[in-house]
C-alpha cells in the first residue's frame, strides 16, 4: 500500500513546508513593518503578502483533496507531477504578488489550471471505480490498450 502513496505523501509534505514557509513571511512582514495581530491592515506591501499566504491557505484544502483522489483513483505518477506544478505555481503567485498585485496573475491562472486537470483526473478515476465495481467495466484499462 506505501509503494502505491510514497509519491502523493511526499508532496503533501512538500506542500505543508510551502505553506509553513507561507505563514513565516506573513510574521516576517508584521515585525517588518510593525503591524501586531489581529490587525490586517497596513501598507501595500504588508496587505500583498498577507492575502497571498491567506488565499494559498485558501485553496490548500481544494488542492490536497483532488492531489489525494487523483493519484488514488486515477494515477500517482500524474497526479504527484500535477501537484508539484501546483506547488510551483503557488511559490510564483506568492513570490509575484509580494512584488506586484499584478504579477500574481499569470501563475494563479496556471495554479487553477492545474486544479483543473487535477480534477478532470480524479473524476475520471473515481467515475471508472464505479464502473469498474458495479458494471465490470475497465474504461482506463480499455483507453490504454
Amino acid at each position: 500500500m506505501l509503494g502505491e502513496i510514497h509519491l502523493l505523501a511526499a508532496v503533501t509534505v512538500l506542500g505543508v513546508l510551502e505553506q509553513a514557509y507561507f505563514f513565516l513571511q506573513v510574521i516576517y512582514a508584521r515585525r517588518a513593518f510593525g503591524i501586531s495581530p489581529p490587525k490586517i491592515s497596513g501598507p501595500p506591501e504588508f496587505e500583498r503578502i498577507f492575502r497571498a499566504q491567506v488565499n494559498s491557505s485558501e485553496y490548500f484544502p481544494i488542492f490536497l483533496a483532488l492531489l489525494w483522489q487523483a493519484g488514488l483513483f486515477f494515477n500517482q505518477g500524474l497526479a504527484a507531477a500535477l501537484g508539484l506544478l501546483y506547488l510551483c505555481s503557488r511559490y510564483c503567485y506568492f513570490k509575484g504578488y509580494r512584488t506586484s498585485s499584478s504579477e500574481r496573475l499569470a501563475p494563479i491562472y496556471f495554479s487553477a489550471g492545474v486544479l483543473w486537470v487535477l480534477l478532470t483526473a480524479a473524476a475520471l478515476g473515481i467515475l471508472n471505480f464505479f464502473l469498474f465495481h458495479y458494471v465490470g467495466l475497465d474504461v482506463l484499462r480499455l483507453l490504454t490498450v
